[in-house]
């Protein structure tokens, strides 16, 4: 019989009131506490993210207030960095590349909730995992909800509420989020000839 965190991992209904669960948590939120202090330096900030987050790469950055459920979940690619106010509900997994930029009050749902009222009024939910791949970019104040896949190269405009997977190489945004446009051999040629003035 699988155990409620076993069964909150691989996405099938749990209870979010299993005592494992809440110490998990309360775990979680003295890390919390302790990281939104804006008197810490980065290398005693990266020292805290070691022992909270499940894996962090090199050059990671992430401003206060910071929040997320268990932080382990959480699995970060190198050179990443979150501006103010990031939340991260990490009941699956969330997995994050290389090169990965967050603007402020960005928002990663992995938390989600029965459609019947009874069941959902029992106390139970689920959870599926989201995937951000290599050099992405979410704009402030964007919602991504759970089990979404974004491509690499692609970029989610402010605001954005995104509910469908993200192609490479795509802006996309609005709410729902829709394919704005994608990135080309234009966009590349154009940035690197800023780059020669």
């Amino acid at each position: 019989m699988l155990s409620e965190l076993q069964k909150m991992l691989t996405g099938e209904l749990y209870h979010t009131d299993n005592q494992q669960l809440i110490e998990m948590r309360n775990r979680s939120h003295k890390f919390m506490q302790e990281f939104n202090d804006f008197t810490l330096n980065q290398p005693e900030k990266i020292h805290i993210l070691k022992q909270w987050l499940g894996k962090i790469g090199k050059n990671c950055t992430i401003e206060p207030n910071f929040r997320c459920d268990y932080g382990m979940n959480i699995e970060l690619g190198d050179s990443f960095y979150a501006n103010y106010d990031c939340i991260i509900l990490d009941y699956a997994k969330v997995s994050i590349g290389n090169n990965v930029m967050l603007g402020p009050r960005v928002n990663l749902f992995t938390a989600t909730h029965p459609i019947d009222a009874e069941i959902r009024n029992a106390g139970l939910e689920y959870a599926k995992p989201i995937v951000i791949e290599d050099n992405v970019w979410i704009g402030g104040n964007a919602t991504i909800l759970p089990g979404i896949t974004i491509k690499e190269n692609s970029i989610i405009a402010a605001g954005a509420v995104v509910t469908k997977d993200v192609p490479a190489n795509s802006i996309v945004g609005g709410n729902p989020a829709k394919l704005i446009r994608k990135i080309t051999s234009k966009d590349y040629d154009y940035w690197h000839s800023l780059l020669k003035h």
